[in-house]
């Protein structure tokens, strides 16, 4: 059945627009947390670097949102995209009228019938779900949603509005709002900052924080990195210790360099293109102590971050020239054709924004041309 549900799935997926809701990097080719991430970050920086600016984000949690999904709602979508009505119809008999029971040893539950849920369809149940206004953007990756508010002038009417309107669009598709876990950070870099009136939804006020675990990341309002950082320092040093007593078994150093690389290593440079540019030397020198233990203990050369950063940062701004359809293409404009393979650098007036992925990675392309 998983098999059969991932053919059809593929099926449904060719048939659909590649413009289909840019702003949703899940279940898609060449694209990632990263590129969530990324663009996430671009945004803030991008508006911050102007005068009278600062950002609010919304972190949105559902409750059960795939388990929600109706079916005849999913279908009149996939109608509306222009999928075949006999395929839409199939789709509608099948996620309906479904049996379920629970097996415990020998004993079998009564029987349930399920009618909601369709967690193949999900983006595509929320591809309307976009922001209204200019200034606002809403950002997803399956289903964690961030409303991103780009506030000028203290003027938050747009992202008000947008949040009231994104409450609406839950209502009218059967989806909850999990305010106790609805988190909201801001980020205002401004010497003279106001107070900011909070954010309610459902008449409950939304909780402001100051860090919050976005995609696996720790972003905080100051748009450093030392919380990050501390955090998966911490987590990659408790496995040096496995690390230690699989030498002391009598491990061979390629056993050993395996380990890490997929245990500790993965840990050390996750999303690692969408925040270690932007890393102080502090934060980036904790780092290599972990790797140089390492190293140490596998008796073998690991690669430094920087080198894997540099890497992987590359290989992604190769793959987004390639994508026409990726949100930030339009970021990497080709120079002349006398100096083809450049890119046209953006000009910036903070480094928070020149250390941003997507410039980092224009400069270096053109270095490495």
């Amino acid at each position: 059945m998983k098999c059969f549900e991932r053919l059809v799935k593929d099926h449904i997926t060719s048939t659909l627009p590649d413009t289909l809701d840019p702003l949703q990097f899940a279940y898609r080719p060449n694209r990632s947390t990263d590129d969530a991430i990324s663009t996430t970050l671009h945004a803030a920086l991008t508006h911050l670097d102007k005068r009278n600016t600062y950002v609010r984000m919304l972190f949105i949690d559902y409750s059960s949102a795939f388990n929600t999904i109706v079916p005849s709602k999913l279908v009149i979508k996939l109608e509306t995209l222009g999928l075949d009505p006999a395929l839409c119809n199939w789709v509608l008999d099948f996620l309906t009228g479904r049996s379920q029971v629970v097996r415990v040893g020998n004993n079998i539950s009564t029987p349930l019938i399920l009618n909601t849920g369709a967690p193949q369809g999900y983006s595509l149940f929320t591809h309307d779900c976009v922001a209204t206004h200019a200034s606002n953007s809403i950002i997803k990756f399956a289903d964690d949603t961030t409303v991103v508010g780009l506030i000028t002038n203290n003027d938050e009417t747009a992202y008000r509005e947008e949040v009231r309107a994104l409450g609406v669009w839950c209502q009218e598709n059967n989806l909850t709002l999990n305010v106790n876990k609805t988190k909201e950070m801001i980020v205002d870099f401004r010497k003279q900052q106001r107070e900011h009136p909070p954010i309610h939804i459902d008449g409950t006020v939304v909780e402001r924080v100051v860090s919050f675990k976005f995609l696996g990341v720790h972003i905080t309002d100051k748009l450093n990195w030392s919380t990050h950082t501390d955090s998966i320092v911490k987590k990659a040093q408790q496995r040096l210790f496995n690390l230690r007593r699989l030498k002391k078994f009598g491990l061979s150093p390629k056993a050993l360099t395996n380990f890490y690389r997929c245990t500790i290593e993965s840990i050390l440079s996750g999303c690692i293109t969408a925040w270690y540019s932007n890393c102080s030397a502090h934060n980036r020198n904790a780092l290599q102590r972990v790797v140089r233990s390492a190293q140490r203990i596998t008796g073998g050369k690991l690669p430094a971050l920087q080198d894997t950063y540099t890497t992987r940062c590359h290989r992604k701004a190769i793959m987004i020239i390639k994508d026409n359809n990726h949100p930030k293409h339009c970021l990497f404009t080709p120079l002349s054709t006398r100096r083809r393979g450049q890119c046209k650098c953006i000009k910036v007036g903070t480094e928070r924004l020149k250390n941003s992925f997507y410039l980092k990675a224009i400069r270096l392309l053109n270095s490495h041309h």
